[in-house]
């Protein structure tokens, strides 16, 4: 369920989104739609696989569907006022329902997943995060994710290939912020925004402690940047590539980096 690869650099990925286990009693519940798993960061693994040695990975197989670790588990939304999927979503990001009629999980069922796959994934992850810190001073959580382009449930017109989060700047030294997003900004052929639409999910927002040196930036990825945004969300070597070359960058320099 949850699996670390553990690197003894400052880095630490985290990878909440591209699983697609869902447990027996849940998947018989979902309506055909929530089968289709649409809202998957499909192949993100696969897309920062390798880029640069030593790193830590913390990701779960559990999909978004069953319980999304990237929201706060108190179910407080992160974009008051704005559409978007709770801790256990019951809606995908076009806000079609993914549960049969009358089946979507009661509270004490949203309860369980939290104990059950929620609060292992960070218990594992912040574990991480306190190991690498406790080598370096200090520790960089790069947490993956992407997203189709086009979701006009969820925010008007086309989002950016790049979109780099970092709650206001509230969640890692100024350097890295910059840093990444000069990289971001340079990529000829890319688009990038800085706190855009998405400014960094529960996970950037709860470790992201500079003071205490505990650095969070959120990259959201555009499909389209590396494969098909449709069914079968087919993996496009070439496009992914150029897409890998940019990240490894990013990833480098992240590596690199150690507070002034």
């Amino acid at each position: 369920m949850i699996e670390v690869s553990r690197g003894d650099s400052p880095l630490v990925l985290g990878l909440p989104h591209t699983g697609t286990d869902i447990p027996p009693d849940c998947l018989g519940r979902l309506n055909d739609t929530g089968r289709a798993m649409a809202d998957t960061d499909w192949h993100i693994h696969a897309l920062y696989d390798g880029l640069v040695p030593d790193v830590t990975t913390v990701r779960t197989t559990v999909h978004r569907y069953v319980i999304d670790v990237n929201r706060d588990p108190s179910g407080a939304s992160l974009y008051p006022g704005q559409n978007t999927t709770g801790l256990c979503p019951v809606t995908d990001f076009d806000g079609v329902a993914i549960y049969n009629d009358g089946q979507e999980p009661d509270a004490a069922e949203v309860a369980h997943r939290c104990a059950a796959y929620h609060a292992p994934y960070h218990a594992a992850l912040a574990a991480e995060l306190e190991r690498v810190k406790a080598m370096h001073g200090f520790a960089i959580l790069y947490d993956c994710h992407s997203i189709r382009a086009h979701i006009p449930f969820l925010f008007d017109g086309r989002l950016p290939d790049f979109n780099i989060g970092t709650n206001e700047g509230t969640t890692c030294a100024s350097a890295i912020e910059e840093e990444v997003f000069a990289l971001c900004q340079s990529a000829k052929s890319y688009s990038s925004v800085l706190n855009g639409r998405f400014k960094g999910g529960w996970t950037t927002r709860h470790y992201g402690k500079p003071a205490n040196g505990l650095h969070a930036i959120q990259m959201e990825l555009a499909q389209s940047t590396y494969m098909l945004e449709h069914p079968p969300w087919t993996y496009l070597p070439a496009r992914a590539d150029q897409t890998r070359a940019h990240l490894k960058t990013i990833l480098e320099t992240l590596s690199d980096w150690r507070p002034s």
